[in-house]
């Protein structure tokens, strides 16, 4: 039988020894399960924010993005696609361009992305699932349309109206210094067929045209800025970005979702960090109840102590009693917590209980909950460790000046 154990279970959960003390005990284990909990729950809102904002970037974003190494464009020849299109893992590929104009829709104008896409963009990209208004058409009947970002509509007062063309102003390549400058600008017009609503880094960037169109725009003919690619499985995605890679050398760059916005995740990743240390500040401070609690049992069991040095324990044993009653409370602590905090996760999941103010103007009417157990593996070590060392310290500092002054006087 573990001696310390036993004693330690008996000083926190015996009925006959209710007192003071054990209420401290209870009301330690209170504060750290509720910090594991807010931990929990905070960490699991923060998961749910981020897997919302990555579906908004995965909607407009290719599994994979091939770009030229040097320049802004190149030519697609047949053997280059059908090293990539053969590929096992590959689904499709779109070719795609974007180049800066100016728009002018009415008495508006606003500068925006113009992104020329190939036929076949809707098997690689998600935009024909976020349309806020019409239809995603960008061709009909040899008649090219455009699909607008929500922030560029709004920008330019933008109606579906099929009446006014959103006029498009780019400079020309062979251009050349003039007295006339309108004759240094491509001029062409355009209808909007749709409005998309993704993210505002998307919305008020965006406006989407058939590749051919884009190319005439900007006075290219068969040219690409780029290849978006969609994955079979998802899952074999670094080693499909890999293979690609050396199957077309270093006159290409391949860059998967992460890479595409890799500042903005590093921020995601950083911001949940931030957020676990300054949680885990809390639960160090909710710890000072167990720092407290060991502190007045231990003055108050002087004379248990006692016996059981009378009874042949030494100082390591009385210490070890004593750190597994911290270690009990900290587990126990974390055992409840976890459990709360996953409680309260699921029930957001389950009846979405809190909502968003404002809901109307958000994609989403709750906040978003993702429970992902590696955050329950780390808060409960975090806690573990920070109640070691609150029990430590106490222990063996009190047992030193109490314990050992009162074995002295005997």
């Amino acid at each position: 039988m573990n001696f310390p154990l036993f004693i330690s279970k008996r000083y926190l959960i015996a009925k006959k020894s209710r007192n003071a003390i054990n209420i401290i005990s209870m009301i330690s284990i209170i504060g750290v399960t509720i910090g594991v909990a807010s931990l929990i729950v905070v960490l699991s809102v923060f998961n749910g924010f981020d897997e919302v904002i990555k579906s908004m970037y995965n909607a407009f974003d290719p599994d994979l993005k091939i770009t030229p190494a040097t320049g802004k464009v190149f030519i697609l020849n047949d053997s280059l696609k059908a090293k990539i299109i053969n590929h096992p893992n590959v689904f499709d590929v779109a070719e795609t361009f974007e180049e800066n104009a100016l728009l002018k829709y009415s008495d508006q104008q606003y500068i925006a992305t113009i992104k020329g896409v190939s036929d076949n963009f809707e098997n690689i990209s998600g935009v024909d699932t976020m349309m806020v208004a019409g239809d995603f058409i960008l061709k009909n009947n040899n008649q090219n349309y455009a699909i607008v970002g929500q922030g560029v509509a709004y920008y330019l007062s933008l109606g579906l109206n099929y009446i006014d063309p959103i006029i498009i102003y780019v400079p020309r390549r062979d251009a050349n210094i003039s007295t006339n400058p309108a004759s240094a600008f491509n001029r062409n017009y355009i209808f909007p067929s749709g409005v998309f609503g993704i993210q505002q880094e998307f919305d008020t960037k965006y406006i989407i045209v058939p590749l051919n169109y884009a190319r005439a725009l900007f006075d290219y003919t068969h040219e690409v800025g780029a290849l978006e690619v969609k994955l079979k499985d998802f899952n074999q995605l670094n080693n499909t970005q890999n293979e690609l890679k050396q199957i077309l050398g270093d006159d290409f760059v391949i860059k998967n979702r992460h890479e595409q916005h890799e500042s903005f995740y590093k921020i995601m990743k950083s911001e949940k960090i931030y957020i676990f240390i300054i949680l885990t500040f809390i639960l160090i401070i909710a710890s000072f109840n167990i720092i407290g609690s060991l502190t007045m049992l231990i003055i108050d069991k002087k004379e248990d102590i006692a016996t059981f040095r009378s009874l042949g324990a030494n100082l390591k044993t009385i210490r070890q009693i004593f750190l597994t009653e911290g270690w009990l409370i900290t587990v126990a602590g974390a055992i409840f917590g976890l459990i709360l905090g996953g409680f309260i996760c699921w029930l957001q999941i389950k009846f979405e209980l809190v909502k968003l103010q404002g809901s109307a103007s958000f994609i989403i009417d709750a906040y978003p909950v993702a429970i992902s157990w590696p955050d329950f593996v780390a808060v409960f070590v975090t806690i573990c460790l920070i109640g070691f060392l609150a029990a430590w310290y106490p222990v063996r500092y009190i047992t030193r000046r109490y314990v050992i002054q009162e074995l002295e006087r005997v």
